[in-house]
């Protein structure tokens, strides 16, 4: 039987699992100790029960979700852009280099290890590849669209296997972060904020106190502005560049920076209100992810032959590997940087909005890294996908020619 559950319902029942996932990091602490996120253990109960249904011909259901997720991961965006004030522009340059190589690295590596181990285990190279960067850089998005030019070139099967495999790296990426996160924290004795030698203790904030109807009408009116200077750019990058696909919530993002910088000129004490902002894009990231993991199709898991399932803990192995000993590293060995590490796991394995969930969760534990929230997604959300499609157009010539 198929259950067509309507957009306002699954917006429901995105904030319920938010709530029963909260339930359970409150009465089992393992969960928040770890760091994992609310609407990911949540979500994942919810994914899991879904696909007991559908494998036992019971229930299936068809969820309306797109045009919420796009309005609440834009929302989400345009407050990260509000929250890159210039000083954090300056600061985030380098990083922001550095970063952009690392993980157009780990892409590379991604495939080499997916083209590797399946031609050792005598596998279509062509369909091997849907196990690397495609899928998990790259995420469903890739998977899409870049699996049909495999099919093209003689992989058969091959849009079911990248599907498959982004999936596996969304729940992997999720699990992963939050784990990866607190051990480089706690193994490096970060927990604390070091200046000038001296430990500053974590401050509560007592802005929030101060939050009103007309800040938050004004944080509200601001995220919508950026989004829809956001939506305007975007519009106008495809007329001036048909051919360069830039997308559009990392256009709210530059929305919210250019508010931002505006906002900056005109002197004002407006700490409180970036405060209120950032409040609402942490709500939109947990309802985004939320109906993200709940309208998952795990089944499709199933699916997975055993080489495939090889290559794919593999990879989850060495985006662990590689976000620990070279990204945090090379990103400055810092707090900071620990975050990084974290979100570069998110997005190596699963998509940005994981890197910001896991981020979310480390950062609620620990504290906030205005850094990491400007870099991951910038990256993770717009420069990687960039540097993915070519790495991908590559290696599918290269498996192509080996085919």
């Amino acid at each position: 039987m198929l259950i067509k559950v309507g957009m306002f319902q699954t917006l429901a029942l995105a904030v319920i699992v938010i709530y029963v996932g909260e339930f359970i990091r409150q009465q089992f602490p393992i969960w928040k100790k770890y760091c994992i996120p609310s609407p990911v253990i949540g979500g994942v109960i919810f994914a899991s029960l879904t696909t007991l249904s559908h494998s036992l011909d019971l229930i299936s259901f068809q969820f309306d979700y797109k045009t919420i997720n796009t309005f609440f991961y834009n929302i989400f965006f345009a407050a990260m852009g509000v929250a890159a004030s210039f000083a954090l522009l300056k600061k985030g340059g380098k990083l922001v280099l550095i970063f952009s190589i690392l993980a157009a690295t780990l892409a590379i590596l991604q495939n080499v290890l997916a083209l590797g181990v399946g031609i050792l285990l005598d596998m279509n190279p062509l369909t091997a590849l849907m196990a690397g960067s495609i899928p998990l850089t790259g995420g469903h998005g890739n998977a899409a669209a870049f699996a049909p030019l495999a099919e093209q070139q003689g992989a058969v099967g091959a849009m079911e296997v990248a599907i498959a495999a982004a999936t596996f790296g969304l729940v992997a990426g999720c699990m992963l972060g939050g784990p990866l996160g607190r051990g480089l924290i706690k193994k490096h004795h970060l927990e604390h904020q070091v200046e000038n030698g001296q430990v500053i203790e974590r401050e509560e904030n007592g802005i929030l106190a101060k939050i009103s109807y007309r800040r938050s009408s004004q944080a509200a009116f601001l995220l919508l502005l950026a989004c829809g200077i956001g939506q305007t750019l975007f519009y106008l990058t495809q007329v001036v560049f048909p051919k360069v696909n830039i997308p559009i919530h990392v256009m709210s993002m530059l929305g919210g920076v250019i508010l931002r910088l505006i906002l900056d000129t005109r002197k004002r004490d407006n700490q409180a209100l970036y405060e209120t902002i950032g409040i609402i894009g942490e709500i939109s990231l947990a309802i985004f992810v939320s109906v993200v993991i709940i309208t998952m199709q795990l089944w499709k898991l199933a699916d997975l032959a055993i080489p495939l399932i090889i290559i794919l803990v593999l990879q989850a192995l060495l985006c662990y590997v590689f976000c620990v000993f070279i990204t945090f590293r090379l990103c400055g060995k810092n707090y900071d940087s620990a975050v990084i590490a974290t979100g570069h796991s998110g997005f190596g394995l699963g998509a940005v909005p994981v890197s910001m969930a896991t981020m979310t969760a480390v950062c609620a534990r620990y504290r906030y890294s205005k850094i990491a929230f400007f870099v991951v997604p910038l990256i993770g959300g717009f420069i990687s996908n960039i540097s993915n499609a070519l790495i991908i157009t590559f290696f599918l010539n290269v498996a192509e020619t080996i085919f």
